[in-house]
């Protein structure tokens, strides 16, 4: 039977899966709103880095890496990880193989960078996959004190991922078992691997590693649930020219699908 790391190491070890993942992040679908969520509160956050040493943990295809390209060029020397070499490639690819990101295969739990090298540290979509408090750990041993740590985790206790989690994808895995069974159809889905944390706990483990938690900010704010956010993410795109309506501190936050907590290495008395 396949343990959790043989799970999450699947989805996206080949190059298939990791352009299928890149695309995702296009279109009018639910992926593609919650990515462009995503990415629009994370870039609104970096603008307090002028520049430095980034490192981004978890990069998949470089979505983040592009844009930081695209948009801030030469203000950040850029380092990005992941476990798989597919989605490394991908970087690779994105970002035109520029000698100005350092690409590297690499755990979140176990990287292979000197303590205290980068001055913000960004972690989107992937402590959901890992043990999340290893690395956490390496995050916090890795970025320097006073740096910026921004992480994220999908919201559990969102009407979305309730209702997704304990309904949805468990009626596909039914409706695919039967479909098996009378040897037609297509549906399923597959296990994901994902743990997800509240923010209570999330902001506990950043301080049991010596970061300390500064803001929390919830995104792709729906009060939808799969598959209506399927027809109505397509006709309303308004989310597309505004993507700061999908994203709440606010008496709507409870709504995001998923959330981001930034935070700071503590320094140490002389440093102070």
């Amino acid at each position: 039977m396949p343990t959790r790391d043989d799970i999450v190491g699947a989805q996206y070890e080949d190059a298939a899966a990791a352009a299928g993942y890149a695309a995702a992040h296009e279109g009018w679908g639910p992926s593609a709103r919650y990515f462009r969520s995503r990415l629009h509160v994370v870039d609104e956050l970096l603008h307090a880095c002028p520049s430095g040493r980034l490192l981004d943990v978890g990069c998949g295809p470089g979505v983040l890496v592009r844009h930081l390209l695209d948009t801030r060029p030469g203000d950040f020397r850029i380092t990005a990880c992941d476990r798989s070499q597919a989605m490394i490639d991908a970087v690779a690819e994105l970002s035109n193989h520029t000698d100005d990101v350092e690409l590297t295969v690499a755990r979140a739990e176990d990287m292979p960078f000197p303590g205290e090298n980068f001055d913000v540290v960004v972690a989107m979509g992937v402590l959901e996959y890992t043990e999340a408090r290893r690395a956490l750990r390496e995050i916090a041993r890795v970025v320097r004190p006073g740096g910026l740590v921004v992480v994220t985790m999908l919201n559990p206790f969102s009407p979305y991922r309730l209702f997704e989690w304990c309904v949805y994808l468990p009626a596909l895995r039914l409706l695919g078992r039967v479909e098996r069974l009378l040897g037609t159809g297509h549906h399923g889905a597959p296990p994901s691997g994902i743990r997800a944390v509240p923010p209570t706990r999330l902001r506990r483990m950043l301080r049991a590693t010596g970061l300390h938690p500064e803001d929390t900010v919830y995104y792709d704010v729906t009060p939808l649930v799969p598959p209506l956010d399927r027809l109505v993410r397509r006709w309303s795109r308004r989310w597309r020219d505004h993507p700061e309506r999908t994203v709440s501190r606010g008496a709507l936050k409870w709504l995001g699908t998923a959330y981001l907590v930034t935070a700071r290495r503590e320094r140490s008395s002389a440093q102070q």
